[in-house]
């Protein structure tokens, strides 16, 4: 699977985009450390480029640069705000997304992605069954739902502690997402979180992966502890909980 590289220098930028094919489809995350968004699309990119395998020559490449270190990068991309992607191929930018959306930012990485050696009608992927002339059919059901388990599937794991929260940290957007982040934060607990609120797909999905109805949630190594109730419940039994 594919991962992502952190760019810490002018130089390591452009020897690695000197170094890509012209067919690889090059997805750069600005980020900061000061904005809580980019840690939640930290994960979301994270787990995005998992999908991908690795392949020769590259089909994809990733990277994540620190909009103020390098801001001669930044102001090259009109960098204004952060989170902030650029999808770039042989050397053109492609597309821009803006913001926090998991959904605009997935959208446009399969989009682009999809059309490298896909047929084009109006300048536009067309997704085929292999048989020329025959657009595919709407997805399987089925199959839809597996590829969404598999992604929450990674999802959860995608820190240690994962938090599954209405709002950011900074910003919660209900009470009891807002307490469990006050817990996590009296036990010294570093933990990734994600705005269910900025995906609807992983909102809905994520009741029926972890069979639990209601937000936040919390998981630990992969596996579900619960809501505010369960994890308070946990720490009034075991006051290491968090140290286990």
């Amino acid at each position: 699977m594919s991962t992502i590289r952190e760019i810490t220098s002018l130089p390591n930028w452009e020897h690695h985009v000197t170094s890509l094919p012209p067919s690889t489809l090059l997805v750069v995350s600005f980020h900061a450390p000061w904005a809580a968004p980019c840690a939640q699309m930290a994960t979301v990119l994270s787990t995005l480029a998992s999908e991908y395998p690795v392949t020769e020559p590259p089909s994809t490449s990733w990277v994540s640069i620190n909009a103020e270190d390098l801001s001669d990068i930044s102001e090259t991309y009109n960098v204004t705000a952060v989170p902030f992607l650029v999808l770039i191929r042989n050397g053109q930018v492609l597309e821009t997304v803006s913001g926090s959306s998991a959904v605009k930012v997935r959208n446009a990485i399969e989009a682009h992605a999809a059309k490298v050696g896909a047929p084009v009608l109006n300048g536009a992927a067309t997704a085929t069954d292999g048989h020329e002339g025959e657009v595919a059919t709407e997805e399987d059901p089925e199959k839809k739902k597996e590829e969404l388990f598999k992604r929450l599937g990674d999802l959860v794991k995608a820190a240690p502690v994962m938090l599954f929260m209405k709002g950011t940290p900074s910003e919660p957007k209900c009470g009891f997402s807002r307490q469990l982040v006050a817990i996590l934060r009296e036990n010294a607990v570093k933990y990734g979180f994600f705005n269910i609120l900025a995906d609807d797909e992983v909102r809905q999905g994520l009741k029926e992966f972890a069979d639990w109805p209601t937000y936040p949630q919390l998981w630990v190594d992969g596996k579900l502890v619960g809501g505010l109730d369960i994890v308070k419940e946990e720490l009034s039994n075991d006051a290491d909980f968090f140290k286990a």
